[in-house]
C-alpha cells in the first residue's frame, strides 16, 4: 500500500521540526555556552539532510495533491519557525480528507525546476562575498567573483537557447540540472581565490542552461490562450525563490557552513534530475497552433521580440539598481540594515500575490504591450519615489508599488516573447531573453557605481530610464495598431 502524499509530508515535517528544536535548544547552547562547536556541526548536518528530504516531500505533495499553492508555501515557511511544523501537522491532519490525489502534473515539476534555478541564484546573495573573503580573496576579487557568475550565466543562457531548438528542451534540462548539482558540490573543495573563480565560471555557465529550456518546455506544452496565466504562475516560483533563498542560506550558513548550504541545494537538484528523467521524458511537445504560424517569418527581431528583450534588460537593470542603492539609502536614513531585507521581501510578497491570485487572468485578456508599459511605468515611478522616501511607512508603500509593477512586467514580457516567436525558434529566443536578464543585473549595479552620482541621483536616473522605455512600449503599441489597420 502506497503512503498518502500528506502522510509523507507530515512525517518528514515532524522530523524536520524535531531536528530544528534539537539544533536550537541543545546543539547551539553546547556551542555558545560550553564551546562544543562539534555539536552544531553534527546537528546542523542532520537537520540540513532532513530538511532536504522534507523539501522533496513538499514538492511531491504539491505535484500529487489537488490543493492550492498556499499549502506548499505554508509548509516551507513552517520549516523556519520553531514549533511551526507541529502546528502545520495539526492542520494537515484535519485537511487530508478534504483534498483528492491527482495524476502527476508535469507543470508543477517544471515550476519546481524554475524555483530551483532561481533558489540557487538567490541563496548565493547573502553568503558569497563572505565566503570569497574567507578563502583569501581581496575586495576586488570578491566583487569580481559575484559578477563573474552572471557573465558566465549569460553564455549558458545563449548556448541553452541554441541547443534547445536543436535537441529539444528536455535533454538540455537534464544536462543543466545534473551539471549544476555537481558544480554546487565543488564549493567544498575551494580553498583559494583562483579555484573559486574557476568554480564560479563553471557554476554560472551550467546553471544558465536550465531556465531557457524550462521556459521553452512550459511554453511549448501550454494552450495558446492560457500562456499569460501560466507565465504568471511561473513568476510565483521566481518570487518565492527570491523570498526564501536568501533567508535559507543566511540561516543555514550561520549554523553550518557555506559549502554545506550549497550541498543542500545540490541534493534538491539531483532529486529534480531524477524526477525529470522519470516524468518529463514522456511528454511530447504539442503541435504548433495555426495562430502561431503567422509570426514574423521566424524572425527573432520583430517588434514583439525587441520589446520583450528590452523589458527583460530594464527589469533586471532596475533590480541591480535596487540591490546597489537601497541598502545605502536605508543606511543613510539611519535605519537598521535589516530594513533593506524586509523591504525586498515586501516587493516579492506583493508580486507573488498578484501572480497567484485571479489577477493573473489579466495577462491573457489585456494586450501584452499595455501591461508591459503599465508595469515598467510603475517601476519607474517607484524608483523616483524611493529617492524621496524618508520614513519606513513610505518606503514599504513604495516597494509595494514596485512589486505591483514587477508583477505586471514579468509575465508581460514572457507572454510577448512566446507570441512573437514560432515554436521552432523559441529555445533560441529564450536563451537570448535570459542573457538580457543577466546583463541587466550587471549593468544596473556597475553603471550606477561608475557614474559620479549620489544615491538620490542614481534612483532618479533609473526611474527616468524606466519611464522612457515604458513610453516607448506604449507608443510602439499604438504604431503597430495603426499599421495593422
Amino acid at each position: 500500500m502506497r503512503l498518502h502524499p500528506i502522510h509523507i509530508l507530515r512525517i518528514t515535517g515532524l522530523l524536520d521540526g524535531i531536528s530544528l528544536l534539537l539544533l536550537l535548544s541543545i546543539a547551539m547552547p553546547l556551542k555558545y555556552i560550553w564551546g562544543m562547536d562539534i555539536a552544531v556541526t553534527i546537528m546542523g548536518s542532520i537537520h540540513g539532510g532532513i530538511f532536504s528530504v522534507y523539501a522533496l516531500a513538499i514538492l511531491y505533495a504539491a505535484i500529487r495533491m489537488n490543493w492550492s499553492l498556499l499549502w506548499p508555501a505554508a509548509a516551507l515557511i513552517a520549516a523556519f519557525i520553531p514549533f511551526g511544523n507541529f502546528i502545520l501537522d495539526w492542520k494537515l491532519k484535519k485537511a487530508q480528507a478534504s483534498y483528492s490525489i491527482r495524476p502527476f502534473n508535469y507543470a508543477v515539476l517544471v515550476y519546481s525546476i524554475v524555483f530551483f534555478s532561481f533558489f540557487d541564484l538567490f541563496s548565493q546573495l547573502p553568503v558569497m562575498s563572505t565566503f570569497a573573503a574567507s578563502v583569501g580573496a581581496s575586495s576586488f576579487i570578491v566583487g569580481f567573483v559575484i559578477g563573474l557568475y552572471s557573465l558566465a550565466n549569460t553564455l549558458g543562457n545563449i548556448l541553452s537557447g541554441i541547443m534547445t531548438d536543436k535537441v529539444g528542451p528536455f535533454k538540455i534540462l537534464m544536462v543543466g540540472l545534473l551539471l549544476t548539482s555537481v558544480a554546487l558540490l565543488l564549493y567544498h573543495f575551494v580553498d583559494q581565490p583562483l579555484f573559486l573563480i574557476i568554480v564560479r565560471i563553471l557554476h554560472g555557465f551550467v546553471a544558465g542552461l536550465i531556465v531557457p529550456a524550462a521556459f521553452t518546455f512550459s511554453a511549448n506544452t501550454t494552450v495558446h490562450d492560457q500562456q499569460g496565466k501560466k507565465v504568471a504562475f511561473t513568476g510565483t516560483f521566481v518570487g518565492l525563490a527570491a523570498i526564501i533563498g536568501p533567508a535559507f542560506s543566511g540561516i543555514m550558513a550561520s549554523k553550518t557552513s557555506v559549502p554545506y548550504v550549497f550541498t543542500c541545494v545540490a541534493i534538491a537538484g539531483f532529486s529534480l534530475t531524477l524526477l525529470s528523467a522519470v516524468f518529463l521524458g514522456k511528454y511530447k511537445i504539442a503541435k504548433k497552433e495555426k495562430d502561431e504560424l503567422i509570426q514574423a517569418s521566424g524572425s527573432l527581431f520583430n517588434s514583439g521580440v525587441i520589446k520583450a528583450y528590452g523589458g527583460a534588460f530594464f527589469l533586471m537593470f532596475s533590480q541591480g539598481a535596487i540591490a546597489y542603492l537601497l541598502p545605502l539609502h536605508v543606511q543613510t536614513l539611519g535605519y537598521d540594515s535589516r530594513l533593506s531585507g524586509t523591504l525586498m521581501s515586501t516587493f516579492g510578497i506583493i508580486a507573488v500575490l498578484i501572480f497567484v491570485l485571479p489577477t493573473n487572468r489579466i495577462f491573457d485578456r489585456a494586450a501584452s504591450s499595455t501591461t508591459l508599459a503599465f508595469g515598467m511605468g510603475l517601476m519607474g515611478v517607484s524608483q523616483l519615489l524611493i529617492s524621496l522616501s524618508t520614513t519606513t511607512l513610505t518606503l514599504y508603500f513604495v516597494l509595494g508599488l514596485y512589486g505591483v509593477g514587477f508583477a505586471f512586467l514579468f509575465p508581460s514580457i514572457n507572454t510577448m516573447l512566446i507570441k512573437a516567436v514560432p515554436t521552432e525558434l523559441r529555445g533560441k529566443a529564450y536563451g537570448y531573453f535570459y542573457a538580457f536578464f543577466s546583463l541587466g543585473v550587471v549593468a544596473g549595479s556597475s553603471l550606477l557605481g561608475w557614474l559620479p552620482f549620489n544615491i538620490l541621483e542614481g534612483f532618479m536616473l533609473t526611474g527616468i530610464i524606466l519611464l522612457l522605455f515604458a513610453a516607448f512600449a506604449a507608443f510602439n503599441k499604438q504604431r503597430d495598431h495603426a499599421l495593422n489597420h
